[in-house]
C-alpha cells in the first residue's frame, strides 16, 4: 500500500504552489511481521514558514527535542504477526535500525512491543482495531475514529482483531521532566 503526499510551498516570486505530489511507500521490517510505516514528513529544526516545501534529509524515526515527525502506521493482526522460528535476531536488528533508525533503541525488549520515546503522540486510529497496552498491562480499545495523546510513557499496540489497524500519527520531540 502507497499513501499519497502532496507538499505546498512557495516558488521564487513568493506564490503558492503544489511542491511535490509523490506516492510514499511502507517501510518494513523483518521484526514487525504485518507491520508498516510510512514515513511522510518531519524534521528535527523549528520551521518557518512559508517555506518551499522540500523534504528534509532522511533522520531518526522519533523527532529531537523541537522537532516533529508526521507518518502513518500499520500493526498487523496477532495471526501475522508471528516471526519466523528461525530468524536471526542479530541480522534483523541491524535491519530494523537500517530502516527505522533510533526505533529499536526505544524497545523494552523483555516485552516485545512496549516501548517509551522522548516525544508528544497524536495518534488517530484510521481503520481496523487496536489496543493501547501500558506498562501496567492494562489495556484500551480503539476503533476507527478514536484518538490518543501518548504523552512520553511505555505503551504498545496490540491488535487482538482479525483485520490490520492503520494509525496516522504526529510526534512532537519534548523535553524531559
Amino acid at each position: 500500500m502507497q499513501f499519497r503526499r502532496i507538499v505546498t510551498g512557495v516558488d521564487a516570486d513568493g506564490k503558492a504552489v503544489v511542491a511535490s505530489d509523490d506516492q510514499v511507500d511502507a517501510v518494513t521490517v523483518d521484526l514487525v511481521p504485518g507491520g508498516g510505516f510510512w514515513r511522510m514528513w518531519g524534521t528535527d529544526a523549528p520551521v518557518a514558514v512559508p517555506n518551499a516545501g522540500e523534504l528534509q534529509a532522511p533522520h531518526a524515526y522519533f523527532p529531537r527535542e523541537g522537532g516533529y515527525r508526521f507518518s502513518y502506521f500499520q500493526i498487523g493482526p496477532a495471526s501475522e504477526r508471528q516471526l519466523p522460528e528461525d530468524v536471526d535476531l542479530g541480522p534483523a536488528m541491524a535491519q530494523f535500525e537500517e530502516r527505522l533508525p533510533g526505533m529499536p533503541a526505544t524497545l523494552d525488549l523483555s516485552n516485545p512491543g512496549m516501548h517509551t520515546t522522548q516525544t508528544v503522540d497524536f495518534v488517530v486510529v484510521l481503520s481496523g482495531e487496536i489496543w493501547l497496552e501500558l506498562d501496567d498491562g492494562a489495556e484500551t480499545h480503539l476503533t476507527a475514529g478514536d484518538c490518543v495523546i501518548q504523552n512520553g510513557t511505555a505503551h504498545a499496540w496490540r491488535n487482538h482483531g482479525s483485520e490490520p489497524a492503520v494509525m496516522a500519527v504526529a510526534l512532537i520531540g519534548a523535553p524531559a521532566a
